[in-house]
Order: structure tokens, then C-alpha cells, then sequence
């Protein structure tokens, strides 16, 4: 043990010579860039997990993990070390910072893909009077501190306004991605006070970006540059309207042509790094910050409604393993507390900490009082701004490089960074948990919590099948009616007798526009049903060329990814309860679930205008749960009552009564989760339970007695060389009167 001792301490101490020549070589040397990479990884996620056990955010570990391992603690425990893992030379540092710059960027693309537009609209007028007052109360506090500051402190004291301005800079903006990853971090990214605090802090980020350049106009020509703050002013104005009106479907035709073009492994996020990366550059040459080209960049992917889900899957786990820790640590490192055993030192940054405070608390919560919060909400608001974090290091940098700071004032901004960035979680989870969900917005909470495990609700991609028959038609309007919930994305399959025989004709394009105009007119009608709240986004119809076998042709496009087949054609049935072939071939060629309609009645006469009346069977299963969600879908979107069918069978002998006393719980249990899911959607509800009969007759049964026009039934496949879904689904679909969707897992 005393040899293997060491050994060890021998080896740390040759590692700073090592490291030292190492670096003499080549300037910039590989070895001593992994070497900082995997001590920032390893140093702040062990801080981050014990902040997290504590209650405080990862993100705090990582910034105090970039403190240890500064000039503040392993800086004094043991330099030699510290300036061999983390040297002084440019070439060095330059490797370092790229990486923490293109940090930067994926962290907001993350922020943006979390942000959803519809409530940030909703919270719009408070964000902005949050922001004006957020930057003028401690910008005002910030000036006035630098006219007063001693000039020992002063880099030049013949120019006091030059630091002023800065001061009134540092003091005045939040960190955008602080406060979104604290804000993430703890939940809070759809609470209505949290979106709050995320625009707000994206509006300060701006206004700031905006200050600084007219303090570095004045600071490199004695004078503030109007047309260099005109361009950014503007820009940045033309570069949000544009993103987010014909920015929104370029973003879209870039994700599902790449998706659906290319054959190697993750071009899609090839493509999202591309858009991220050109929308950085854009607010670059219009002379604002990168960060929000690459949040507007987040906002425009995450409202995809193709693939959302599966791009941040893919881009989670890099950007919080990696990114983050190297960001949040080199934001550390660039701090030397060691400056504060002067005590005439530490009791002015103990004064700046106050003061940045008290502005950034009294502009937030004035404008946030302006903006129509109540007080509780106000207070949690201010608590939340007053996170600085890497963009006062950013801001402090910049001055420290122009000349407009000393060394000691760079210290204390960047420690009153860290200090207001390590109070703003517990105090903004204290403060939130004083503030009381309204019954709107728990609904509204409780509704999504309840749509991110439903089937309809995480449709991305649907891939309708049909033909010109008057099945094929119904079958399109439904498709549409799906879609329009939320704004789903709708790929059309025309079929002809072409097709379904084998033979490889042309097909005309009158058909197809016909679908298109079916599927989109239904979409429309889905849209008005829903309260503006709710609105999605508009249905993208695309109509598939092809001129292969039906089957060929969907399971060639079904290799795009698609999360719901829609199968209309005229021959569906068959005597005897089975499905005719062309059904059967189209349903083999996917895997995924499956919703095939078969047409009855006013729906075939009628197939665009028919009025629906819906009975859904259910058992309690996730099968029925799934029809039950596709058939509350239809009837919010026709504004159209359901009626929820449960069987129950009885039993006989001497367990008769205790078997019925179980089977009325648990039938209370079922219907009682169908209504609370049509009430979450203001769909009318309505139950029936028949007992000790046949499940089919007692779908006919309820289907004659009240006038039901189409029934949405949950199936599961069965094997074999037929498409088959149990005898209940052969007898129903061989009697019934009525329409049919069987959606099927």
C-alpha cells in the first residue's frame, strides 16, 4: 500500500510538468484540452448531483465545480496544478471557449424547443412591461453607482461614463440561460409565472445585447453609432417577423425532406444544427447576440409538428452530459474570489451584490404589477430575474477587454453573479409555492399531463390510404378531423383500381386535390371547434406520387415514420365478417396502429357533410382507451356528443353476488375515466352498461335503440394470413348498421 501511495503522489506531482510540456510542443495542446474537458465534466457533475440532493439546480454544481477548479480554490491549494491543466496561453483558451460558445447555442435551441408559442402569446404584455421596467430600474441603479464609485476602482477615471455604462449593463440584464435551465430544472417550464420569467429574461437578453452595443460604440468612437444601433434595433425586429411567419414552414419542409430523403444514420439532426447554426449567424451580422438565433431557432423546430419529440430525445442527453457542465464550469473559472480578503473589497461587492438586487427586484416586480400579475405573482417574478449568471460574465469580459473594468471590478460582478444565481432557486421555489394554481391554469396542466400519455395528442405523423369511393371520402373527412387537434401532418396515398390490382397506371391529379381539399376542409372545421387558446397549427397536407402496388407503396413510405395508418376504400367488407383483400394487403404493409373505416348509411351518401352520433365500446383496456381517445377527438372536433358502451358478463353459482359487487366497481372505474377524458374536452359524455349478454349484440342493441351512426371500436391484430380482429370485431363489422372505425394496435 505504502509503494501503490507513492506511486500515486509521485504521479500528481510529475502531472503538472507533464501537462507543462505537453503544452510546450505544440501551443495549443489535444492532451491538456481533455484534460480540462473531463475535469469540468467529472468536477460539476459531482457538484451538480450534491446541489441537486439539496435542493438547488445541477446548474449551480457546474458553476461552483468551474470555482473549484479556478484560481479561487485550486488556484491556492495547488497552482502549479491549476495553471497546468487550465494554462494562460490564448491558443489554449481559444479551444476551451469554442466549445462553451457552441454550449451556448444548443442550450438555448433546448430553451426554444421547450417554449411553447401559444402561451408565451398569452403572457405577452406582462413579459414586455417586466422587461422595460427589469432593465430601466437597475440600469438606472447601475449609472448611478458608477458616478459614485471611488476612482481606485476606476480603470480610467476620465472616463467614469464609460464604466458607468457598463455597470448600468451588468446590473440590468438576467441571464437568459440560467433562469431558463433553473426554470426547466424545476419544473416550472409550463407554469404560466414560469413562461413569464423565460420571455422576460429573452426580452432583457436582447434589450441588452442592444445597450452594449451603443456602449461599445461609445467606448471605440467617442460616440454613440446610430446606424449601428438602427441595424440591430431593426433586424432583430425583421428577423422575428420573418422566423415566425414563413421562417415556421421552412423549418418544417427542411425536417420532413431531409426525414424523408435521406437513408444515413441522424440526418434530421444534421439538418436542426444546420438551421440552428445559419439563424445564429443571421442575429450575428445583424449585429445581436448568436443566443437568439439559436432560441428563435429552438421555438421554430419545437412548433415542427413532425418529429419534435424524437429531435429532443436525440439532442437531451449531449447537451446536459456535455455541453453544460464545460459552459457553466468555464463561467467559473474566469473567477478569482481571492481578490475579496480585502476588506474594503469584499464590503463594496457585498454593496454591488445589494444594490444589483434591489434593481432588478423593484423593476420586476413594478412591471410585473403593470403587466396585470397579483402580488404573490410579482414577488415569485422578481425573485426569479435576479439571476445573472454567464452573461455578466459575458458583459464583464467585454468591459475587462476594452478597458472600461479593472481586474477587481471584473471579481465583483462576476461574484455577484454567482452569488444572485445561487439565491434565485430557493427563493423562487419558496416564493412559487406562496403562489396558487387559478383552477384555468391547473385544468390546463392536468389536461396536457393527461394528453402526453394519450394516443391522439402525440400523433406527429398520419398516413392516409383511400380511394375516390364514397368510403375513401368518409375516411378522408375523419382523417382531417384527427388532424385538425393539433395540427398533425397528413401524408395522402391515392389509390386507384390500379393500384389495388397490381398494375402500374397513371394516376390523374383531379383525385388527389379532391383528398387534399377533403382532409383540410375537415382540419378547418377542427380548428373553429377549439377555443383560441387551444389553436394549432395549420394541417400540412402532402399528396404522395407513386406508382407502385399499394402495398409496395405503403411500406415504402412507412419506413418515414408514421404514427397512425387511415385506411378507406370501397370494397372493405367481406360476407361472413372479414375484411376484403385490398384492406388486408394494405394493413400488412404497416406495422404501426391502424384505423380502417368502414362506411354505412348517410356517411356513403353524404360522406363530407353527414352528421355523426358516436358509440365507443369499452373494457378498461389500452386498447379501448385508445379508440376511446380517437372517438373523443372526433367529437370535439364536430362538436358531437359519445356514448360510452361497457359489457358486463355475469357469472353463476354460489360467487354470483361477489363476482357482480367487483364487476360494478370496476365498471364504475372504466366509465368513470371515459367521462373525466370527454370532459378535459368539453365532449358531452354520456354511459351505458349492458350485462349478461353478448358483447356484439349488445353493441347492435345500443346502436338500433338510440341511432348511432358510427361506432369506434379498439381491436388488436390477430395472426394469420387474413387481416383479423376477433369474433366480436367479425360479427359487429358483418350486422352493424352503422359506420365503423376500428382502431387497432
Amino acid at each position: 500500500m505504502r509503494t501503490g501511495g507513492c506511486a500515486v503522489g509521485a504521479l500528481a506531482l510529475s502531472a503538472p510538468g507533464a501537462f507543462a510540456a505537453e503544452g510546450a510542443k505544440t501551443g495549443a495542446s489535444e492532451v491538456i484540452f481533455l484534460v480540462q474537458l473531463v475535469a469540468l465534466m467529472l468536477v460539476g457533475r459531482l457538484l451538480g448531483e450534491l446541489m441537486n440532493r439539496i435542493g438547488q439546480p445541477s446548474v449551480m454544481g457546474m458553476l461552483l465545480g468551474g470555482i473549484v477548479l479556478g484560481p479561487s480554490v485550486l488556484g491556492v491549494v495547488w497552482p502549479d496544478l491549476q495553471h497546468a491543466i487550465f494554462p494562460s496561453a490564448p491558443e489554449q483558451k481559444a479551444m476551451l471557449d469554442g466549445v462553451a460558445q457552441f454550449g451556448i447555442l444548443l442550450l438555448l435551441l433546448l430553451t426554444g424547443m421547450e417554449t411553447d408559442l401559444k402561451l408565451v402569446r398569452t403572457v405577452g404584455k406582462a413579459a414586455l412591461s417586466i422587461s422595460l421596467t427589469g432593465v430601466a430600474v437597475p440600469f438606472i441603479c447601475g449609472f448611478a453607482l458608477g458616478q459614485l464609485m471611488p476612482e481606485w476602482l476606476l480603470p480610467h477615471p476620465d472616463q467614469r461614463l464609460l464604466t458607468s455604462l457598463f455597470l448600468g449593463t451588468a446590473l440590468s440584464i438576467s441571464s437568459i440561460k440560467i433562469v431558463a435551465a433553473v426554470v426547466r430544472e424545476m419544473g416550472f417550464t409550463r407554469r404560466k409565472l414560469g413562461l413569464i420569467i423565460v420571455a422576460s429574461a429573452i426580452c432583457e437578453d436582447s434589450i441588452g445585447w442592444v445597450i452594449i452595443a451603443i456602449t461599445l460604440g461609445l467606448a471605440q468612437a467617442g460616440a454613440i453609432d446610430l446606424m449601428s444601433t438602427a441595424k440591430s434595433v431593426l433586424g432583430t425586429a425583421v428577423f422575428l417577423v420573418a422566423s415566425f411567419t414563413f421562417g415556421r414552414r421552412i423549418v418544417y419542409f427542411l425536417i420532413r425532406w431531409t426525414n424523408d430523403n435521406f437513408e444515413s444514420d441522424f440526418p434530421v439532426i444534421t439538418m436542426i444544427l444546420v438551421i440552428m447554426g445559419v439563424m445564429a449567424l443571421t442575429t450575428h451580422f445583424i449585429g445581436v447576440h448568436t443566443v437568439l438565433g439559436a432560441f428563435v431557432a429552438g421555438v421554430l423546430i419545437g412548433e415542427s409538428p413532425i418529429l419534435s419529440k424524437h429531435i429532443d430525445e436525440q439532442l437531451r442527453g449531449l447537451i446536459l452530459a456535455f455541453f453544460m457542465p464545460v459552459f457553466f464550469g468555464i463561467a467559473g473559472l474566469s473567477a478569482d474570489l481571492t481578490v475579496l480578503k480585502d476588506a474594503t473589497l469584499l464590503l463594496m461587492t457585498l454593496g454591488l451584490i445589494a444594490i444589483a438586487s434591489f434593481g432588478k427586484f423593484a423593476g420586476a416586480f413594478i412591471g410585473g404589477e403593470f403587466g396585470g400579475l397579483t402580488r404573490r405573482e410579482a414577488f415569485a417574478l422578481a425573485c426569479g430575474m435576479n439571476a445573472r449568471g454567464s452573461t455578466e460574465v459575458i458583459v464583464a469580459t467585454i468591459g475587462l477587454s476594452m478597458g472600461a473594468l479593472t481586474q477587481n471590478l471584473f471579481t465583483m460582478i462576476v461574484t455577484m453573479a454567482v452569488v444572485t444565481t445561487m439565491a434565485m432557486p430557493p427563493m423562487l421555489r419558496w416564493a412559487l409555492g406562496r403562489v396558487p394554481l387559478s383552477k384555468a391554469e391547473k385544468a390546463r396542466l392536468e389536461r396536457e399531463e393527461h394528453e402526453a400519455r394519450g394516443f391522439v395528442s402525440n400523433l406527429e405523423r398520419l398516413l392516409l390510404a383511400v380511394d375516390e369511393s364514397p368510403n375513401g371520402k368518409f375516411a378522408a373527412r375523419l382523417a382531417g378531423l384527427l388532424a385538425g387537434t393539433g395540427g398533425t401532418a397528413v401524408t395522402v396515398l391515392p389509390l386507384s383500381d390500379g393500384d389495388k390490382t397490381g398494375s402500374k397506371q397513371e394516376k390523374t391529379k383531379e383525385p388527389r386535390d379532391r383528398v387534399e381539399e377533403t382532409v383540410k376542409a375537415a382540419a378547418q372545421d377542427t380548428t373553429l371547434a377549439q377555443s383560441s387558446d387551444d389553436e394549432p397549427a395549420p394541417v400540412d397536407v402532402t399528396i404522395r406520387k407513386h406508382h407502385a402496388p399499394i402495398g409496395e407503396a405503403v411500406a415504402e413510405e412507412a419506413k418515414k415514420g408514421y404514427d397512425l395508418l387511415v385506411v378507406g376504400v370501397e370494397n372493405t367488407r367481406v360476407k361472413n365478417g372479414g375484411f376484403h383483400q385490398d384492406v388486408s394487403r394494405i394493413a400488412s404493409a404497416f406495422e404501426g396502429p391502424l384505423a380502417i373505416l368502414a362506411g354505412s348509411g348517410d356517411h356513403l351518401r353524404q360522406p363530407q357533410q353527414s352528421p355523426l352520433h358516436i358509440l365507443v365500446p369499452v373494457t378498461g383496456n389500452e386498447v379501448s382507451r385508445r379508440a376511446a381517445d380517437v372517438a373523443i377527438a372526433i367529437a370535439r372536433a364536430c362538436e358531437c356528443p359519445i356514448t360510452a358502451l361497457y359489457v358486463a358478463t355475469g357469472g353463476a353459482g354460489n360467487g354470483r353476488k361477489h363476482r357482480g359487487f367487483r364487476a360494478r366497481r370496476q365498471e364504475q372505474a372504466i366509465m368513470k375515466d371515459i367521462v373525466e377524458m370527454a370532459d378535459r374536452h368539453d365532449v358531452t359524455a354520456r354511459t351505458a352498461v349492458h350485462s349478461d349478454v353478448v358483447p356484439h349484440e349488445a353493441i347492435l342493441a345500443e346502436v338500433k335503440k338510440h341511432g348511432h351512426d358510427l361506432i369506434v371500436m379498439g381491436v388488436s391484430r390477430r395472426p394469420g394470413d387474413k387481416l383479423f380482429f376477433g369474433d366480436t370485431a367479425a360479427a359487429v363489422l358483418e350486422n352493424a348498421p352503422a359506420s365503423i372505425v376500428f382502431v387497432a394496435s
